[in-house]
């Protein structure tokens, strides 16, 4: 981090500022995680419908009224998805309003789930630390993007099994536009990064498939992989697969073990990719040498 010309005063007031932009940006982040998946699913439900409306099935005047109302990530305002009381301004504090509030709504005292809280304290902390070791640069700013979008990715897959293409597809542009620059690799390595990531899932998709008859994965996790490897080059996607499925087959496991989780239940992958994408971000050069060490015995 190249801070040298500001003082110790500077620079922790430069990490306050981040830590309160990532916790304002890990509200947004809550909003995104619960609102986007369903409104693509009331889209999807609403394009089945017209689909069989023009097959001759009419809809009810409820359907259409109901369905007439907004609902995306700026429709409706916050509220309380018990009694509908709107949030106001001082309920809407990152991680300090939760505090006030004890963790309940203050119009019908249900409890608050304890997520959002969470989830606006990681992306602080996550924020701070993109910042500390990229400084404040252009990179920085592309990375605390990638970072937010991946931890959106991550609650959406685990909450819908779901890796929406409005997340991964415009991930995987940005990553080869910022490489246009030469930010994280070379060009060519992030488009050989971006087309080898999806074919790698794919080939897996496939062949699993045709042993078993069943679908391993879905086709987001390719799209994922390709973001990936399209920010940080094909160099990084060994580590990146490597990681996930040691990520995954630990936590899986334990679920099985520890939770008593059914082991048929399918378990989202997307998770183990954005961690395993975001730790290689920031530590795979050194995970790529000490392993290379190790085989060696150098």
């Amino acid at each position: 981090m190249d801070f040298t010309h500001f003082s110790n005063l500077q620079i922790a007031y430069i990490y306050f500022v981040v830590a309160i932009i990532g916790a304002t940006i890990g509200s947004f982040l809550n909003v995104v995680i619960y609102r986007l998946p369903l409104s693509l699913m009331k889209g999807w439900e609403q394009e089945c419908k017209e689909f069989l409306a023009s097959k001759g099935e009419a809809e009810t005047p409820a359907q259409n009224e109901q369905e007439s109302e907004p609902f995306n990530i700026a429709f409706p305002a916050s509220h309380c998805p018990n009694c509908k009381a709107p949030v106001k301004a001082w309920q809407n504090i990152p991680i300090i309003s939760y505090l006030l509030l004890k963790g309940k709504c203050a119009a019908c005292n249900v409890k608050i789930s304890l997520r959002y809280p969470i989830v606006e304290f990681v992306t602080s902390v996550l924020s701070i630390w993109v910042v500390y070791s990229l400084g404040l640069t252009v990179e920085a700013g592309l990375v605390l993007l990638l970072t937010w979008s991946l931890l959106v990715l991550t609650l959406i897959d685990v909450d819908h099994q779901l890796l929406p293409d409005n997340i991964t597809l415009p991930l995987l542009w940005l990553g080869l536009l910022a490489n246009t620059q030469g930010h994280f690799t070379d060009l060519q390595s992030a488009v050989i990064g971006a087309v080898a990531g999806y074919l790698v899932l794919w080939s897996v998709f496939w062949l699993f498939k045709l042993v078993t008859g069943k679908e391993g994965m879905g086709f987001g996790d390719f799209k994922l992989l390709a973001a990936l490897g399209a920010w940080m080059g094909w160099q990084a996607l060994p580590v990146i697969i490597i990681l996930s499925s040691a990520v995954g087959a630990i936590i899986g496991i334990g679920g099985i073990l520890i939770f008593g989780k059914d082991k048929n239940k399918p378990i989202p992958f997307g998770p183990y990719l954005a961690i395993a994408g975001w730790i290689a971000f920031f530590w795979g050069d050194a995970i790529t040498g000490a392993y290379l060490s190790y085989a060696t015995g150098q």
